[in-house]
């Protein structure tokens, strides 16, 4: 594992983080969708005050990379008339939801979403900027592999359970208490230690043996996982996978052309609303069994200033290479942004070359050290004990 620094926050269009390539404002959209405007918008911003890349991350979040100290106030002005403004950085920081892009008109997630969404603007929780909820509340979950610290999620009957991540059970709850159980969760961690030094995860403190009170008790079991999300036709649009979770700006006008709304998700697919024929774009994914589906890479270098390596072009090039049940990530440090979980085979950049992780993350001890990622292409099997 190298030695690079784990900031343990995430950035904001109020917050932005310094990378590579200029300033990253990352933009949280309301209720984790796109209206055609919005898109349409976006897409001009990044344009105008970025360099043009959108980034697709795993908190459903879009991304305008290589923006500058003198552009960064008028995007802001310009993402306030789009109406993706939160009234204050601590507020931005706190609205942390993914919400499943699975709803149909009429049901709760909305409004669940908006309710949550209020009530954590209004609330005063000092929560790490990494924690975060999950509105899961489908006949199948699944938003379960994707990091979230409060789950508002059903039950096998369709009952909706309040849920703290680490945690087997749910506690069952009417319409008008899921969100302040919800908070009263995150209340909770907060009061007994789950937060040192402004960072904590809900899973990591409930696996320490921290015990909920009485009235957050948990006795019901959620709903069935869903299998794997690929992309496709569902009954809501059409799911489309960005490679390598980044796109131009220029896809993105051709999402706002299509004049469908976007639902964001946190596998670097969106899915446009109502839509039944697939996009077709340069980074698209449109096929459910890509190669490209296999690999997770971050932006790396030289867009990064933390990245020792050009992650995107390893990974596009092992791509194809690796078996369909193989899932690669290829971390351009050892920070693990495009991943903090575990997966069958990563590499790490580090100034001497990869390091290779067999079955787990970029905070685990390598097999190998030292790689170099023109051999590593003319011999992928190295990766899964090949030599």
């Amino acid at each position: 594992m190298s030695s690079s620094a784990v900031k343990g926050w995430c950035p904001g269009a109020l917050r932005p983080m310094q990378s590579g390539d200029g300033l990253v404002v990352r933009v949280r959209p309301f209720g984790g969708r796109l209206e055609p405007a919005q898109i349409s918008g976006l897409a001009d911003l990044a344009g105008r005050f970025g360099n043009g890349l959108i980034d697709v991350t795993s908190r459903a979040n879009l991304q305008i990379r290589g923006v500058s100290e003198v552009s960064h106030r008028p995007l802001l002005d310009g993402l306030a008339q789009l109406a993706l403004l939160d009234p204050d950085a601590d507020i931005e920081s706190r609205r942390n939801i993914l919400v499943m892009p699975f709803w149909n008109s009429g049901d709760e997630t909305q409004s669940l979403a908006a309710e949550l969404e209020e009530a954590l603007a209004d609330s005063a929780l000092a929560l790490p900027t990494k924690f975060g909820f999950a509105i899961d509340d489908g006949t199948s979950r699944v938003l379960a592999g994707d990091s979230a610290d409060v789950r508002i999620e059903r039950d096998r009957s369709g009952r909706l359970l309040v849920r703290a991540d680490g945690a087997r059970l749910g506690r069952s709850v009417g319409r008008g208490e899921a969100v302040s159980t919800a908070l009263g969760l995150a209340n909770w961690f907060i009061a007994s230690g789950g937060v040192k030094d402004g960072r904590g995860r809900m899973a990591a403190h409930i696996a320490t043996g921290a015990a909920l009170p009485e009235a957050l008790r948990a006795e019901t079991e959620p709903a069935p996982v869903m299998a794997a999300l690929r992309p496709g036709h569902y009954p809501q649009g059409a799911m489309v996978g960005v490679a390598f979770g980044q796109m131009l700006h220029t896809t993105l006008h051709q999402f706002a052309g299509c004049g469908h709304a976007l639902r964001m998700t946190p596998w670097r697919m969106v899915l446009s609303e109502g839509k039944r024929q697939m996009p077709s774009a340069p980074g698209l994914i449109t096929e459910p069994y890509d190669p490209a589906l296999r690999v997770i890479a971050c932006s790396g270098a030289p867009r990064c200033r933390e990245a020792h390596a050009d992650t995107r072009a390893l990974a596009a090039a092992l791509a194809p290479r690796m078996a369909a049940d193989t899932r690669l990530h290829v971390s351009g440090c050892a920070k693990g942004c495009a991943h903090s979980g575990a997966a069958a085979v990563t590499l790490v950049a580090t100034r001497a070359g990869f390091d290779l992780v067999r079955c787990g993350s970029t905070r685990d001890e390598p097999v190998l050290r030292g790689l170099n990622g023109a051999d590593i292409v003319s011999d992928p099997s190295i990766l899964v004990g090949g030599h």
